[in-house]
């Protein structure tokens, strides 16, 4: 009994045994055959010749610094401005940002120019007829002569529509760095309105610069208006006219006489 329990044994043994090694066999052949394809040899190919380019670029840096160093600037830069490149949505919310800060001052004092130029975005927008073309780096705002919902033959007519060599007449504004430069610039000194001193005569349209002592004279009086006021003046005032009283009080009367009736 003991003895066909141990053969019994054995034999399970030595089957399980010739199962793994028909196995491993098939295992390693298929892998094989995935690896010897078409694919396989294309994809080994393209790691190693990406393998080959980054130990290229790391042999390239290490023999020149400074060429290397140039090439990761302008790649980190043109990165942040593709990064940093301003759309459309930003332009029109600086647009209506400038415009509420004008509506907020009188037209008297208003600058003729930053007026006049948001005066007309703000039409080209109202009328839709404001575009924007992002070229990567920066983008550019400009007015078409027709809105994009109109349904005119001029409008839809590919012929009829803006020749390229108007194109730079047509540009409102230049977005790079999350800024747009000519609305900012439009807008420099816009609560200052510069009609107002043209009438004013020549020698007063220049100022002069002012000179040491009058700077100094100026410094010392804005710190004495600082100071604590003092009584001083007062008390010896009121001094005076309590010993001008007493003085006149001191003196003497004169009867008056009575007419004789």
């Amino acid at each position: 009994m003991a003895s066909l329990r141990v053969a019994t044994r054995m034999f399970c043994a030595a089957a399980e045994t010739a199962a793994a090694a028909a196995a491993a066999p098939a295992k390693s052949t298929r892998w094989e055959r995935v690896r010897n394809s078409k694919a396989g040899v294309w994809c080994r190919s393209l790691v190693s010749d990406y393998k080959e380019a980054c130990r290229e670029i790391v042999v390239g840096a290490w023999g020149r610094p400074a060429k290397a160093t140039v090439y990761v600037t302008l790649m980190g830069g043109a990165g942040a401005c593709f990064y940093t490149n301003p759309d459309q949505s930003s332009f029109e919310a600086a647009l209506l940002e400038h415009s509420n800060q004008l509506g907020l001052l009188s037209p008297w004092i208003r600058n003729a120019k930053s007026d006049g130029h948001i005066q007309s975005l703000v039409k080209f927008r109202n009328e839709g007829r404001l575009r924007h073309a992002s070229l990567g780096l920066l983008s550019l705002v400009y007015w078409a002569n027709y809105d994009t919902d109109s349904t005119l033959y001029e409008a839809q007519c590919s012929n009829l529509s803006m020749p390229w060599l108007e194109f730079h007449q047509r540009v409102l504004d230049v977005g790079f760095g999350s800024r747009w430069w000519m609305l900012d610039s439009k807008m420099q000194d816009y609560d200052m309105n510069e009609g107002e001193f043209k009438h004013l005569p020549a020698h007063m349209l220049v100022s002069s610069p002012p000179s040491v002592q009058e700077v100094e004279t100026n410094e010392r009086l804005h710190k004495e208006s600082w100071l604590a006021l003092t009584m001083e003046d007062e008390v010896e005032e009121a001094h005076v006219v309590d010993s001008y009283e007493e003085k006149v009080s001191a003196e003497p009367t004169e009867p008056v006489k009575e007419e004789q009736t």
